[in-house]
């Protein structure tokens, strides 16, 4: 190879000749006077030599500017002799100043974020010039010790005289690596950073051969990034336990997508991950066998996990005692068995050393079908679970080990399981409508999916602690007071008089009453033995929630026949978006609108996207209106999303007959931006007319579409359930019509903003925090309403409802 090994120690361009000028890779381009020119650049990635059929040889590396704020990286291709020199002069790492180069268009620059050319090198006037990394200084020699068989001044020879003169020695410094903030980020960069999870999806396979892992992270700039990692191994992921662990991320570019960055892995890439619990070790997970991790980068984590936990980002996993009917949880727990049921669904069998406090639904299999013991103790069989897997997790389920630690994400505790979703396939049910299922539901939406726990993780530790403390069998026959009424005991607040329950209650209060009623506060105690019709002031704490994913406290109810259903799902709504586009049928326009085309952007320049039919009322024509409201077909869910980005009102339509009909309405009839509106299917008259808007109107809103579609519109409400205590007793309320005072937030936001969402998760890990005294917990100054319901058997009883109260941060 024309190379010249440079000194160590001395500058990438202190030996190269002087005719030769540098351009700096960021303004390479096809166009560039490449004649006497040099790019220089660290090597940060070295390809394998691959032999070519002409006997030749290829090699492609990547070189990173060091002295530069845009961290360019570009692609040299080494041809022939070249590559092989190179191969096997150059390490990683080093400096090198290449020349006599060509340029190309770089095919790879969509897959691996680089710069959209290429270097060239073959042929006798390509060069590179090399310059090793600078050693650190050799350590001090040792004071000369006279040996016993040579006078005290024999001269002695030098270390140096006996190396070989042909031998070269190369030491490896650690590399020194510099952290963005993520408020800092700047397009088209590549860079390094610290971040703590916000959000994860696990490793789910891509339409290519790659598997694609989604998470968003944030630190103390208060910026959410989201990242999209592509990696052919699973290995290389990052290994996130739960919302609240740490990355740290090497080598990932800057892109906007939708007015938002968005962080890719690129050539180089490294991820480590990190428990985000305080006081736990900073061990990293990682599959790489290099790695640095010096005491800056320890006192980085640990920095990052007070400022998480003053922010109540690490949530923590639900116990089986503590799982409820309905309710999503995390669960982690240790596989006792497991049987295939069919192609779809595998049973798991697993504990977690709590009891749950529900009957359960026990799945019977064939003995010969279970891969694990086949039976337990009547007093171990409490314990125990059975955990139904579904579609593609099912699959990831046939390689789980009995004894393995699993963490299970978005489980289902469905009640009446059995009934529900009909006995399993390959095995039967107990049929009792009372009884808890837990279910783990196909697709990958909200972290879905099971992840095997290494043994000395914190998480697993914390759980053998429990398991351990549970009577081995030849002790046990377990009190029939369960784990759940044991906690109910234990936390339960004394009877007291309620002059005491006053006095109690006059820590730091975070709420405040915004009613003008003229009554004194009372204990709950006495709130309990009035008539209901009253209004009441009380202060209290709160004991516990539900639900506890605060998604699902998110409802949708009609003012017009006061039902109330649950908001549907993603997986379903773009199930019934990609039903309709695939209806091959015309849609024909009517009278009074006109019909077009419109081209829906790709996700990348790879794919450009395509064009759908689109129809535009004809008072919406001219140049101020004409993204007012359009009537979109054969769009998918994804696609309608992007295009609700450029236009206020989005209407799906398909074609019916040959005519124009709204989707199911299970599917929203309106998007605006990010924001869905749903429709009552019990009170709509779906008829898609012809939209009589008051003349000279410029700006349209829900109501007057939901209008012209003969759609009953939803509204979207919170609803929860609270467990309220003071000193004298405890009380069950609902949160419904006051619960946008009490947040500050209005429902149809919550629904459509992150921020929001954060918001409310904070402000109830502010009144309910996890772990800890309940005496130690805030208390509210509320206001209650009381009145006479029914409760789930039509039995008349007393309910209350918070209403004119306002959450407020404490002094």
């Amino acid at each position: 190879m024309p190379r010249r090994v440079m000194l160590q120690g001395a500058e990438p361009g202190a030996q190269v000749p002087a005719h030769l000028t540098s351009v700096p890779i960021w303004l390479i381009g096809t166009d560039t006077d490449c004649s006497n020119k040099t790019a220089t650049g660290k090597v940060v990635h070295k390809g394998p030599l691959v032999s070519l059929a002409s006997h030749s040889f290829i090699l492609k590396a990547v070189i990173q500017e060091e002295d530069s704020s845009r961290s360019a990286s570009i692609n040299v291709v080494l041809i022939g002799e070249l590559a092989e020199d190179f191969s096997r002069a150059v390490n990683q790492g080093d400096v090198v100043v290449v020349s006599g180069f060509s340029v190309g268009k770089s095919p790879t620059v969509h897959k691996d974020g680089l710069h959209p050319f290429n270097l060239l090198l073959s042929g006798d006037a390509a060069c590179v010039y090399v310059s090793p990394p600078t050693p650190p200084p050799p350590p001090p020699l040792p004071p000369p010790i006279p040996s016993s068989s040579s006078p005290p001044d024999a001269p002695r020879s030098s270390p140096a005289k006996k190396r070989s003169s042909t031998q070269v020695s190369r030491t490896t410094q650690a590399p020194k690596y510099t952290y963005s903030c993520l408020g800092d980020l700047q397009d088209g960069s590549v860079v390094n950073v610290y971040g703590v999870v916000v959000f994860f999806k696990q490793p789910f396979k891509s339409r290519g051969t790659d598997f694609c892992s989604t998470l968003k992270i944030t630190d103390q700039s208060e910026q959410k990034i989201a990242c999209t990692v592509f990696r052919d191994k699973l290995e290389d992921h990052p290994q996130i336990f739960r919302v609240g662990d740490i990355v740290r991320l090497h080598r990932v570019k800057v892109k906007m997508f939708k007015d938002s960055m968005t962080l890719i892995n690129t050539f180089g890439f490294s991820v480590l991950a990190f428990d985000g619990a305080e006081g736990d070790p900073v061990e990293p997970r990682t599959s790489s066998r290099s790695f640095h991790l010096d005491q800056e980068d320890r006192r980085t984590v640990e920095e990052l996990r007070t400022w998480a936990a003053s922010r109540g980002l690490l949530l923590p996993t639900t116990p089986l005692c503590a799982a409820r009917p309905k309710d999503y949880f995390d669960l982690t727990c240790q596989l006792l068995a497991k049987a295939p049921m069919d192609t779809t669904c595998t049973l798991l069998r697993v504990w977690d050393g709590t009891r749950c406090a529900h009957p359960q639904l026990k799945v019977i299999v064939e003995r010969s079908a279970v891969e694990g013991p086949t039976s337990f103790s009547a007093a171990r069989e409490r314990l125990i679970a059975d955990v139904l897997v579904y579609d593609n997790h099912a699959e990831s389920a046939r390689q789980l080990k009995p004894g393995d630690f699993l963490r299970i994400y978005n489980l289902r505790a469905i009640p009446g399981a059995s009934r529900a979703a009909g006995p399993p396939p390959g095995g039967r049910a107990e049929e009792d409508a009372s009884h808890l299922g837990f279910h783990l539901h196909g697709g990958t939406a909200f972290s879905r999916g099971i992840r095997v726990l290494p043994e000395n993780s914190p998480a697993v530790q914390d759980l053998k602690r429990v398991m351990e403390a549970v009577p081995q069998e030849d002790e046990d026959d377990f009190s029939e007071m369960n784990d759940s009424q044991l906690l109910e005991v234990w936390s339960t607040p004394p009877q007291s008089p309620e002059a005491e329950a006053m006095e109690v209650s006059s820590g730091v209060c975070v709420s405040e009453r915004s009613c003008g009623h003229d009554v004194s506060p009372r204990s709950l105690s006495e709130v309990k033995r009035l008539h209901p019709g009253g209004v009441h002031h009380v202060r209290v704490q709160l004991r516990s929630y539900e639900p506890v994913r605060l998604h699902q406290a998110l409802k949708l109810h009609c003012s017009k026949c006061s039902s109330m259903q649950d908001v549907p799902d993603d997986e379903l709504v773009a199930s019934l978006f990609s039903e309709a586009s695939k209806d091959p049928g015309p849609c024909a326009a009517p009278p009074w609108a006109l019909s077009g085309q419109v081209l829906v952007p790709g996700d990348s320049a790879a794919s450009p996207g395509r064009s759908l039919s689109v129809l535009l009322s004809t008072d919406f024509l001219c140049e101020d209106t004409k993204r007012e409201l359009i009537f979109l077909s054969g769009a998918t869910l994804e696609e309608t999303c992007r295009l609700a980005a450029g236009y206020r009102h989005v209407v799906p339509v398909r074609s019916s007959g040959g005519h124009m009909t709204l989707l199911d309405l299970s599917a929203p009839f309106l998007l605006r931006g990010r924001k869905r509106s749903y429709g009552c299917k019990r009170c709509s008259q779906v008829a898609v007319r012809e939209p009589l808007f008051p003349e000279g109107l410029v700006r349209i809103n829900e109501k007057l579409v939901a209008e012209a579609l003969g759609v009953e519109p939803l509204q979207f409400v919170l609803l929860m359930k609270m467990k309220l205590q003071d000193a004298s007793d405890a009380l069950d309320v609902f949160l419904w019509r006051g619960a946008e005072s009490f947040f500050g937030v209005a429902a149809e936001d919550l629904a459509a903003n992150q921020e929001a969402q954060d918001g409310v998760r904070q402000t109830m890990d502010l009144l309910c925090p996890a772990g800890g005294s309940t005496a130690e917990r805030p208390w509210m100054d509320l206001c209650l309403t009381a009145y006479r319901g029914e409760d789930e058997g039509g039995r008349p009883q007393t309910c209350y409802q918070i209403q004119h109260s306002a959450v407020t941060r404490p002094p």
